[in-house]
């Protein structure tokens, strides 16, 4: 059975909601992963912001809109009045629910209740779409078996036995459909597995049921070797490793979800990406190995901060990189780029929330300087840190850009360098002409 995975644009009118349904139904069992429609999530976040706000009329307001929206779907979609009765029950249902965090307190846990609600409205009326246009589909709701732990991470095992368990309790389906994004936490509240996760859930689902493939469906045809946000004539990859996607994917290459190749790569299970309006165009394929030699894109990832801490205390002194990690593990801050000399050592985050009290801890080591505003370029391809001459080539591409930091070595598949925002564009156009066009 495969997977396919549809997100926010692929769902987000009447007309694409048909669309996916006539790709998904071609008579092969697959189990389905939804988004909310588009816009749904950021209306949510607004009325969650404005109850935390304690701005009950706002809300309201943002609520009516969007409840409006919706029964203008649920007119447009379907073709039978029962059915277009079934679909106001699901709005009036969901939007019970949304409307019952206007009265009293707003909890904390409210904020990831009301984010649900996008994936579970999208995926109920998707169901009625397909069951009333005559095929076997079966909504399988993802609170049921989508579980993280206490450190937000996906309970696997959990994931796997509980779905297993509830598709053979099922009657036999041609087409499951579930909901991306949402799970439950360890204390049985509704979580979420953050922005982008229903790549996530396409994976986890897939290995929890062995899949044979994970179709990722986008607004895109896959991979591209460059960001065409800033670079023109852009082309796309038509094959990558799972270290290869996983790098592309973590440094700024926007089609995936960071996490997303994990689970497939250790269960061994092909990832495709494709573009929900060219369906003939194979996208891109993801596998265990790299098919070919090179360079084969580059990803920027923005909001980056360096730290670079300098101490005569560091020279030949065991245990000083040590002592510094332990200050950013203490603050669950992770570290994306590290460059060490005789006296410095310098690395970058992208979460900057507890970066006052990293920085009053590392100036019990030395002196601490900070760059805001930067960017990590990601040059990614397979055996390109072992290909001689290969670092050479970059550089040169780049003898114009001023560069703050490199790291190279530390993976085969990646060469990394930071820059200061402002120079994201040049940097970018400059591999794209000198690099990825000549090699």
């Amino acid at each position: 059975m495969k997977v396919f995975k549809f997100g926010g644009t692929s769902v987000g009118s009447v007309e694409t909601m048909r669309t996916v349904m006539n790709l998904v139904a071609d008579g092969e069992q697959k189990l389905i992963v939804l988004s909310a429609m588009s816009g749904t999530t950021n209306s949510l976040v607004e009325i969650s912001d404005y109850l935390s706000k304690k701005n009950k009329e706002s809300a309201l307001g943002v609520i009516s809109s969007l409840e409006k929206k919706y029964y203008n779907v649920v007119f447009d979609l379907y073709q039978t009045k029962e059915v277009k009765e079934q679909g106001k029950k699901v709005l009036e249902e969901r939007f019970e629910v949304i409307k019952s965090y206007t009265s009293g307190v707003f909890p904390e846990e409210g904020a990831r209740a009301l984010l649900a609600q996008g994936e579970l409205i999208s995926t109920a009326l998707f169901t009625l779409l397909m069951q009333e246009s005559g095929f076997n589909a079966l909504l399988l709701p993802a609170l049921d078996f989508m579980k993280i732990d206490s450190d937000k991470m996906p309970d696997s095992y959990f994931i796997k036995e509980k779905l297993n368990s509830i598709i053979k309790k099922q009657p036999k389906a041609d087409y499951y459909i579930t909901q991306g994004f949402i799970c439950r936490n360890e204390a049985g509240e509704i979580d979420n597995l953050q922005r982008g996760g229903s790549d996530y859930t396409a994976t986890l689902v897939g290995a929890a049921i062995n899949s044979e493939e994970v179709q990722i469906w986008t607004d895109i045809d896959g991979f591209h070797n460059n960001d065409p946000r800033y670079v023109e004539n852009t082309q796309k990859v038509d094959t990558l490793s799972f270290n290869e996607a996983s790098e592309l994917a973590y440094f700024g290459a926007k089609i995936l979800h960071p996490q997303t190749v994990l689970p497939a790569m250790m269960n061994g299970i092909p990832v495709r990406l494709k573009n929900t309006m060219n369906p003939p165009d194979p996208g891109t394929l993801i596998t265990s190995e790299s098919k070919t030699t090179g360079i084969k894109a580059v990803a920027a990832k923005d909001g980056i901060t360096a730290i670079k801490i300098r101490s005569g205390r560091m020279l030949n002194a065991y245990g000083f990189i040590k002592n510094i990690f332990e200050i950013f593990e203490f603050f669950k801050t992770s570290i994306d780029m590290i460059t060490t000399s005789e006296v410095a050592v310098s690395v970058t985050i992208d979460d900057s929330k507890h970066l006052d009290e990293i920085v009053a801890e590392l100036k019990e080591y030395g002196k601490v300087e900070i760059d805001r505003n930067q960017t990590i370029v990601c040059i990614v391809g397979n055996m390109i840190a072992e290909e001689k001459g290969f670092a050479a080539k970059v550089f040169t591409s780049l003898h114009d850009i001023p560069i703050r930091m490199i790291s190279y070595g530390g993976s085969k598949h990646n060469i990394s360098v930071l820059v200061n925002t402002n120079d994201k564009k040049a940097t970018l156009q400059a591999l794209s002409a000198k690099l990825l066009n000549t090699l």
